[in-house]
């Protein structure tokens, strides 16, 4: 007799859990994915009617032999296989004494200095150091705002110009005090394109 009330449970429970996990939570998540098509379909980017990203995950602004390109917004250092790697997502898992991460953090500050004219104490930790995700699609104010010299020199545009540009491209806090304003460097970079000398 006890056993058969247990197995009367346990099928109880089954029936419940298949019902709920297994049809009604699918059918949310479908539900959900019709109400926000951008959002389950990646948060794709598109300009001029093709994908040129997701607004979800960096990308490289690089020539082919992985000089960053001057003329562009740099995103953060990437550490997700040989940089932005969807397939890769992972940060370099270097403690903060480790001499690999301390080499490549100073080697990134000279590139910054040299690129930008900056000193290395107006450099902000994102500009040298990866996410932990190695997908971070966004940088920080202050590291676009140190970028928007060079990128106006090299395009032929006003400095004033590009670094409006950058302010109007600020995304404030989650909920108005989670976390710190940020950049989103494809959407920055594909406004920046469309801007005439």
């Amino acid at each position: 007799m006890k056993l058969s009330r247990q197995a009367l449970v346990s099928l109880r429970a089954m029936l419940v859990f298949t019902v709920v996990l297994g049809m009604l939570y699918p059918a949310a998540i479908w539900v959900i994915g019709l109400a926000m098509p951008s959002q389950s379909n990646g948060s794709l980017v598109r300009h001029g009617g093709q994908v040129v990203g997701s607004s979800l995950i960096g990308q490289s602004f690089t020539d082919e032999k992985g000089n960053a390109l001057p003329q562009w917004f740099q995103s953060r250092p990437s550490a997700a296989g040989t940089g932005y790697d969807g397939g890769a997502s992972s940060g370099s898992n270097y403690g903060p004494e480790n001499p690999d991460l301390i080499a490549a953090i100073r080697s990134r500050e000279a590139a910054i200095e040299k690129s930008d004219g900056v000193t290395v104490d107006q450099i902000p930790a994102d500009a040298v150091t990866a996410s932990g995700s190695g997908l971070d699609p966004d940088i920080s104010e202050a590291y676009a705002l140190i970028q928007a010299n060079r990128v106006a020199r090299a395009r032929g545009l006003a400095p004033g110009a590009v670094r409006a540009l950058v302010e109007k491209h600020v995304d404030s806090r989650e909920l108005g005090y989670l976390g710190e304003p940020t950049v989103n460097v494809l959407q920055l970079n594909l406004a920046l394109a469309a801007l005439k000398p």
